[in-house]
């Protein structure tokens, strides 16, 4: 810089003119400095402009600084003087980089200004330069407080090259940042200050290089996350900066969130939020809420809002007592749109059933279950949340299933809708365990093919699935009866049926059926009279496992005692009731005994156990030293959890763990309790048994279909004549035969793998109805009279031989 002196017509108020030129910007202007300026006004006045730090500028005159108190006069400044002001440029934060930064910043100048072909020349080299520079050396330059933002970040109109420019620079970086975490910790800053510049001269929502920047900035706190220790490198975030974003976030996800189009009482339209919307606020909300529940931690109280303010330290690393509240808040708004959502959409699900326009299911649905999932975590931070959030899903429990089965798919984050049980209902619940299995690849060539012969179906049936691979297994089965021409998914379904009855004989040994319900079975404590007993526990477990991926309802359920075992569930007093209803009352009236009765030692009892098996008798002792052990008032409710534990689970725990292997062959070893904890024990009877509801007539037609007749000809009206004539158990047998389904799926009729077929065929009236159980179709003659009709189905209503008219 240099400084003239130029005289007035008043001597006294002679200037000085000062040329200032700037290396930043490229561009020179001119200053006037009056003689009774201080030193430190005019420097002031360099400061202002430049955008340089007043405390880092220096005056030299004649190799010495002048003092910044004194004026120019006293400073001794003559005519046609040279003055040097120089700036002490502090080393940034990565003091090495700036050579590879001033390169990539002339580069992306030359994009700003050159033709589109040099331009995109230009645009590759910096790709290259930036997967082997750290996202701060190129942000950084942009956001350096010792120099002015560039002119282009200033600009409302940018150009799209220069967009591009540096949308590429922040998608490059970020990928290479993930595998370098070291870096990412200093560059987390560096995209937080731009996004901030770029905020500060009025890009917002809208402007397409703020949201890029934006949504790098939450891959990155995604990515390493947000350190709370002053020390760390992570600590360039703040809390604070990280809170700023939110409220813009908020707001915009709101009114994603008022999606429905209306024309009058008719509904046009509905839309949802986008998973980038949804996807940031999460990001940005996440750490805020780590925050919340370090700072209860360290205050040791709780977060309630309006009852209990959360009172901190006003510090970069904690949030404020408004910002608290503000997310509570959040949580609040968030939840009543949701609670609105959900009511609109039942609305409009009420108006595709009454025949109006209806709508299309909107993908963008899914993104309600990650808002959902979101408020689930929220809400364990703030005192009265939980409560609120399952009270607003438990109105809307059928809604939250129908999005859950038609959007979560294998792998997705979907445990916490299970937290509450209440929320869901059996078809919800039914999803989210059955996705635990692993995907069914359909090769036809990849079936595990059986041969059975029905005389021997269990022992055969042990042969083909006790010893083959589990991968083989999973893979499908192909079944076929000896000298039977029938294959397909009938015959499965008729097999799996057959092979569980066996199964679940008392000849066999190997369960044991509840007294008072002898459709459920537990592990037989006896079964080793069986030589191969444990090996046949696995068997079972892998035909139930296949039985659950086929869907196919097999007619049998388990007792609450095995099935809270394969939960991995601890058996309580009240899980024996259906096993052992006189071990359960017997324990009852142990609890509930007069204290002082019982310390009378009028039982005479000790901790052991009297038990019979194959016509010996055995004393055991519940615990090491029981026999000596005297029972009394103090110790009774251990020895009924004792006695409870060696009778339902000791005694069967090596069954239980065949069974549960078996099980894991098929699904897997990590997921199998998860399976059994995601039902309740009803979900699995529904999914083992089926519906124990009578035949519904009006659902069968409803979901009967007719191929060459018609629903008016007389031919389909006797036949459901006929059938309303029939008993339950006949109407059973035709199902059976008709399509190889003893048991209808809870749901009835539409549950069925496809819908039931009548078919006219060319056959004479002379002959029987046949069907093809692997896709559900009767065929029927054109019998002659209702009475010819009824004759034919009398006879294959028979329990006996239903099973031999099915072709496949």
């Amino acid at each position: 810089m240099s400084g003239a002196e130029e005289e007035s017509a008043n001597p006294l108020r002679w200037a000085f003119q000062f040329s200032v030129r700037t290396v930043s910007t490229r561009s020179s202007m001119v200053m006037t400095g009056y003689p009774e300026e201080s030193v430190k006004s005019v420097l002031g006045k360099i400061a202002w402009v430049t955008g340089m730090p007043l405390r880092e500028l220096r005056v030299i005159y004649k190799g010495k600084q002048l003092q910044s108190e004194k004026t120019l006069v006293e400073s001794g400044i003559e005519n046609d003087s040279n003055l040097n002001i120089v700036g002490h440029l502090r080393s940034g934060l990565y003091p090495a980089a700036s050579r590879p930064i001033d390169y990539v910043l002339s580069l992306l100048a030359h994009v700003f200004t050159s033709n589109t072909r040099s331009a995109c020349a230009a645009l590759t080299t910096v790709k290259v330069l930036t997967m082997r520079i750290s996202t701060s050396l190129v942000l950084w330059s942009f956001t350096q407080p010792l120099m002015p933002p560039p002119c282009w970040l200033r600009s409302t109109t940018r150009h799209v090259t220069q967009n591009r420019a540096i949308s590429c620079v922040l998608h490059n970086q970020f990928h290479e940042l993930r595998e370098h975490e070291e870096l990412a910790g200093g560059s987390i800053g560096a995209v937080m200050e731009f996004c901030k510049q770029l905020r500060k001269f009025g890009h917002g929502d809208h402007d397409y290089l703020y949201l890029k920047c934006r949504n790098t900035l939450g891959h990155l706190l995604n990515t390493i996350g947000v350190s709370y220790d002053s020390g760390s490198v992570k600590k360039r975030v703040s809390l604070r900066n990280v809170f700023s974003f939110v409220p813009e976030l908020v707001d915009s996800l709101l009114v994603s969130l008022d999606y429905s189009k209306r024309c009058g009482n008719t509904i046009l339209s509905i839309t949802g939020p986008s998973p980038e919307e949804v996807s940031d606020l999460i990001i940005f909300l996440a750490p805020l809420r780590n925050a919340i529940i370090l700072q209860k931690k360290l205050l040791g109280g709780s977060v309630s809002g309006d009852d209990e303010k959360c009172s901190v330290e006003k510090d970069d690393d904690q949030l404020l007592e408004e910002e608290v509240d503000y997310l509570r808040l959040v949580f609040i708004r968030l939840l009543s749109k949701m609670d609105e959502c959900f009511r609109f959409i039942a609305e409009c699900l009420a108006s595709k059933e009454s025949g109006g326009r209806g709508f299309v299911l909107n993908y963008s649905w899914s993104e309600y279950l990650r808002i959902l999932k979101d408020l689930y975590d929220t809400s364990k931070v703030f005192d009265g949340a939980e409560e609120m959030f399952w009270t607003v899903l438990r109105f809307h429990k059928n809604m939250l299933s129908a999005l859950v089965v038609a959007f979560v798919k294998r792998g997705g984050d979907h445990w916490w809708v299970l937290d509450n049980k209440g929320v869901t209902n059996f078809e919800c619940r039914r999803h989210l365990a059955m996705i635990l299995f692993p995907a069914v690849e359909e090769d036809f060539d990849m079936l595990h093919e059986m041969l059975i012969d029905r005389s021997q179906v269990l022992a055969e049936s042990f042969e083909y699935i006790g010893r083959a691979k589990p991968e083989s297994l999973r893979s499908g089965l192909f079944m076929e009866f000896k000298n039977e021409k029938a294959t397909g998914p009938g015959v499965l379904r008729e097999w799996f049926v057959l092979v569980s009855r066996e199964i679940f004989d008392s000849r066999h040994a190997l369960f044991v059926s509840c007294p008072n319900d002898c459709r459920r079975f537990y592990p037989n404590p006896a079964s080793k009279v069986h030589p191969r007993h444990l090996e046949y526990f696995r068997f079972v477990g892998r035909v139930i496992a296949l039985a659950l991926l086929e869907r196919v309802q097999v007619g049998i359920v388990f007792d609450r005692v095995f099935f809270v075992q394969l939960a991995g569930i601890r058996v309580s007093l009240e899980d024996i009731r259906d096993a052992d209803p006189c071990l359960y009352r017997s324990c009852k009236q142990i609890l509930e005994m007069d204290a002082d009765f019982i310390d009378s030692d009028a039982l005479g009892l000790t901790f052991v156990r009297e038990l019979e098996e194959l016509g010996c008798r055995e004393v055991v002792e519940l615990c090491p030293g029981g026999k000596n052990i005297v029972f009394n008032s103090q110790n009774r409710e251990h020895y009924v959890d004792l006695l409870i534990q060696h009778c339902f689970v000791t005694s069967i725990s090596e069954q239980v763990a065949n069974f549960a292997q078996g099980l894991a062959d098929i699904l897997s070893s990590s997921k199998l309790q998860q399976f059994f904890q995601y039902l309740e024990l009803e979900d699995l009877d529904w999914m083992l048994y089926g519906s124990e509801n009578t035949i519904s007539i009006e659902d069968w037609k409803a979901h009967t279909v007719y191929k060459d007749y018609e629903e008016s000809d007389c031919q389909i009206s006797w036949f459901w004549e006929i059938v309303g004539r029939m008993s339950a158990q006949q109407r059973r047998v035709l199902l059976l035969f008709w399509t190889s389904v003893k048991y209808l799926p809870v749901e009835g009729f539409r549950g069925l793998s496809s819908p039931l077929s009548i078919c006219r065929t060319a056959e004479p009236s002379n002959r029987l109805p046949s069907s093809h159980t692997c896709f559900n179709r009767l065929f029927l003659p054109e019998y002659s009279s209702i009475a010819v009709m009824e004759d034919h189905f009398g006879v294959i209503t028979q329990e006996h031989i239903a099973s031999s008219f099915g072709l496949s």
